[in-house]
């Protein structure tokens, strides 16, 4: 089995830019926290959040392939796999959040008056055991099915896929339950006067777009480090393009709701996250988030021969993931910051040590398993053309 464990590497210069860019976000850190916590606690809250998201998106993508008994990704599949296996750095994250300054929630410090209901639910010690159980329930369902899926490449039993099918399942119920609960807590209640019903709707939308975005990125990386060991087929391409569009479509479908409902009906309550937003600097931020995500994806990749190409992928790929950012960022931020949008060396320093952290992590834990999962039942035909699966 050694044998079958791939070195996949960057390249030297890619490695050293990476880890300097992963250095830079932890120094740019240190020195906020001293010089400027105000404006560094949102940025890592930020960057944290998208990290988290990224893995959350790995696994999703997983069971939902096991459930659907689909084959077409079962080539690629290490790639969310170990996509899902930086879960813990997300979650390690979010919790040192809480613990160090949980001052980005106003009801925390007692700033926020809340009455009924909301009283309730808005308590830091429930807070907190709620984001214990949301993660730790992600975790156990991610790392049993990654281990059932490494177990297949020992003995390549089929009893490992059903037994994947069936922990998919229960994740996905999970999943339904606590990620709509975990937006609510997390993203909503930064203001918790105002409200959003479908809220958690847009929440997973915006997260599974960035993550298909995320999945094409390192696998066009992984197929140019291991041609020899990885191929990104033609038919797998084109499907992880009609992927992105169609959920960039319908993160564009729940966002045109979400603003539509509330500006029609006009409730002061609902109404102000948007006037908050559309107001001063933020306003071109919003416009260009609509585009990000949706507008130019759409168009882009209507075309058959834009879901198969890989410059066309790449690219798209590249624009979503600065518009899953963008669509944090004016999620989080705008409460924080005030009347004006605040984009400065804490913000873009975080950033960028952020990402780079993960694509260094990233490529460090896929080389630990082989990089397809050849004794899989369904490898050998998520290989072939779509002319020999018919």
């Amino acid at each position: 089995m050694s044998s079958e464990i791939p070195d996949v590497k960057l390249p030297q210069h890619l490695h050293r830019l990476f880890l300097a860019a992963a250095l830079a976000g932890g120094l740019t850190l240190l020195v906020g926290l001293v010089i400027s916590p105000a404006r560094i606690w949102p940025a890592v809250f930020v960057a944290n959040h998208f990290m988290l998201e990224l893995a959350l998106a790995g696994i999703f993508f997983v069971a939902v392939q096991y459930v659907s008994v689909a084959r077409w990704s079962v080539g690629i599949r290490r790639i969310p796999e170990t996509m899902a296996l930086l879960l813990p750095i997300g979650a390690i994250g979010l919790l040192a959040i809480l613990q160090f300054h949980p001052q980005l929630y106003p009801w925390m410090g007692g700033g926020e008056q809340l009455q009924g209901f909301k009283k309730v639910w808005l308590n830091l010690t429930f807070f907190r055991a709620r984001t214990v159980t949301y993660l730790a329930s992600w975790l156990v369902f991610a790392f049993a099915i990654v281990r059932t899926s490494r177990r297949q490449d020992r003995d390549g039993s089929v009893l490992h896929t059903r037994r994947n099918v069936r922990l998919a399942a229960g994740f996905l119920v999970v999943l339904a339950v606590t990620l709509i609960l975990a937006s609510f807590d997390w993203l909503m209640s930064l203001e918790p006067r105002w409200y959003s019903t479908i809220f958690g709707f847009y929440d997973f939308a915006s997260l599974f777009t960035g993550g298909i975005a995320v999945i094409i990125l390192l696998a066009l990386a992984v197929e140019r480090l291991a041609p020899a060991q990885f191929v990104l087929t033609e038919e797998a391409r084109h499907d992880l393009g009609k992927l992105l569009f169609a959920f960039c479509t319908f993160w564009g479908y729940i966002w045109f709701c979400q603003y539509m409902l509330i500006w029609y009906t006009n409730i002061p309550e609902e109404a102000s996250y948007y006037v908050e937003r559309l107001r001063g600097g933020w306003g071109t931020l919003f416009l260009l988030n609509l585009f990000l995500n949706w507008a130019i994806p759409f168009f882009a990749l209507l075309p058959r021969r834009a879901k198969q190409s890989r410059r066309t992928l790449l690219r798209i790929a590249l624009v979503v993931l600065a518009g899953r950012w963008l669509d944090l960022y004016l999620m989080i931020i705008p409460p924080l910051a005030g009347s004006r949008p605040v984009l400065g060396i804490w913000e873009v320093g975080v950033a960028i040590g952020a990402l780079a952290l993960f694509a260094l992590l990233f490529f460090r834990t896929l080389g630990k398993a082989p990089l397809v999962p050849r004794r899989d039942p369904h490898y050998v035909e998520s290989l072939q053309s779509a002319h020999e699966q018919i």
